[in-house]
């Protein structure tokens, strides 16, 4: 299939960054979700050669460029004074400064407020250049074992209060699976809301994805909830949803018949 052409296009250098540009450049670097060598050669290369790394965690930044043996300037992106701080990128950048932009794991702008950056520099003309790498989105429902043709995010849910409990109500509607964040501290409360309204339906629970003591959690709402009481309290949770049975047009008919 023919791909549209963009600004990756255009003459890059060994390692990857564009060539012959007036301003600096933008690259969106995926980090690893939790072992540090989940990370890619030309990420890596990034990483050493930009001027900037403009981090959402500069103490999990720095303890990853450690492993790797790397040196570089990081400074802090988030999370408050965001405004201003997009404002400093995009003055370097214009300046010819170049910056690898980078979450605390995963891939940076996939809930976080990376997005205000990236669109500032499409506004003022600054090539943006994505190395993707690990995301615990893709890792969790390839683990999951639900039907992976078609899914929902929903970034982070909080405790199921009142926004919460919108989002969880609109999760339960969809008929693809639905994958989400959660807090550990609110992941029972979570589970007992999905219990109540739809007790048959299935969650996988990826606890840790790629630390030593990774585990996935299988099952109804409420076995689920049973089983995570009894392993350590996991440090970072990703929660996949099965999607609600599609009604045949037979069963349709079947029931009405009753």
């Amino acid at each position: 299939m023919r791909r549209e052409q963009s600004q990756q296009k255009r003459p890059v250098d060994s390692h990857g960054l564009p060539a012959n540009t007036p301003t600096g450049s933008l690259f969106l670097v995926g980090v690893p979700i939790g072992h540090p060598d989940d990370i890619t050669i030309r990420a890596l290369g990034i990483l050493s050669r930009v001027d900037v790394i403009a981090t959402e965690d500069p103490i999990a930044t720095q303890e990853l460029l450690r492993h790797h043996n790397l040196t570089a300037v990081v400074t802090s992106y988030g999370p408050t004074r965001i405004k201003e701080k997009v404002a400093v990128l995009i003055h370097r950048l214009q300046q010819g400064i170049s910056v690898a932009l980078v979450s605390d794991c995963g891939s940076p702008v996939i809930s976080d407020p990376g997005s205000l950056l990236v669109a500032a520099a499409h506004k003022h003309t600054i090539p943006v250049c994505s190395i993707p790498g690990p995301s615990a989105v893709t890792a969790a429902i390839a683990a999951s074992g639900f039907s992976a043709e078609a899914f929902h995010f929903y970034g982070d849910i909080p405790t199921p209060t009142s926004p919460g409990k919108h989002r969880l109500a609109m999760v339960l509607t969809h008929t693809e699976p639905t994958i989400f964040f959660c807090q550990t501290e609110s992941c029972l409360a979570i589970l007992k809301t999905i219990a109540k309204a739809a007790p048959r339906r299935r969650v996988a629970l990826a606890c840790d994805l790629t630390f030593q003591n990774e585990t996935l959690l299988k099952g109804t709402a409420r076995h689920v909830s049973q089983l995570l009481k009894r392993i350590r309290t996991p440090h970072a949770v990703t929660m996949v949803v099965e999607g609600k049975k599609r009604v045949t047009a037979a069963k349709t008919d079947q029931h009405r018949r009753r």
